[in-house]
């Protein structure tokens, strides 16, 4: 009998955010895998679970995820970190891929997932907080509320991204945004409408920035910017 994978999003980097589901599924499993760009890589998402639960050695399974712009790089990556988990499976064993944040947002691991899935494998997704989310918390704000919309960006490319969207939404989440804040702070001053941005770097890690847009900071690799409108309720007021 094949055994079960269980996609696991771990949160932002808080271990107090790991959720009480994923924390029971990652006890549970025979192996835990975690993806990393090359063997003896450092794992942020393990570094997470690691705080919450005692997980043996011989349980963790460093799985190769090769970060490639190419589409069918990305694929080849896939397909075989596919193959490495399904022989774990084959011998009845379970297993867990984490991933920060949650597994249905732009995560590599649900490409993995998805394809075992497919090839006749249970598999399961166990949800957890997107940085965002934590991040707007620790805000004190929302990311939309009545009948604002919100657009997700998943990683920044360039300022035009930002122009071709935002007439359009009330709310905006840029990921990956830190080598462009300060392209963002001008382009916001350029605008007629009022609207506020917040950055949210290295959300639930050492480093962790919560606050106003400034581009004389330098930021992290990990930083989100949202910006939102004034709403109509406050025009209103």
């Amino acid at each position: 009998m094949r055994g079960k994978l269980y996609g696991i999003g771990v949160g932002p980097g808080d271990p107090s955010l790991l959720t009480l589901q994923a924390k029971k599924r990652l006890e549970e499993v025979d192996y835990v895998f975690i993806p990393v760009k090359k063997i003896g890589e450092d794992s942020k998402a393990f570094g997470i679970v690691e705080q919450v639960i005692t997980i043996p050695e011989e349980k963790v399974i460093p799985v190769i995820f090769a970060m490639k712009r190419d589409r069918k790089e990305q694929e080849k990556g896939w397909e075989l970190a596919t193959k490495q988990i399904a022989a774990y499976l084959e011998q009845g064993k379970s297993g867990a891929l984490i991933t920060l944040g949650d597994v249905s947002i732009y995560s590599t691991a649900f490409y993995v997932c998805d394809r075992l899935k497919k090839a006749g494998y249970d598999t399961e997704m166990v949800a957890g907080i997107p940085s965002f989310c934590a991040g707007a918390s620790l805000a004190g704000i929302s990311l939309a509320e009545g009948k604002e919309s919100l657009m997700v960006i998943p990683s920044l490319k360039g300022i035009e991204q930002i122009k071709q969207v935002l007439p359009f939404f009330d709310n905006l989440v840029i990921m990956k945004a830190s080598r462009f804040i300060a392209e963002i702070e001008t382009l916001l001053q350029e605008q007629e409408e009022t609207m506020t941005a917040y950055v949210m770097s290295q959300v639930g890690m050492e480093g962790e920035y919560i606050g106003p847009l400034d581009s004389k900071r330098e930021y992290e690799y990990l930083t989100t910017v949202v910006i939102k409108k004034e709403s109509n309720d406050t025009k209103e007021q």
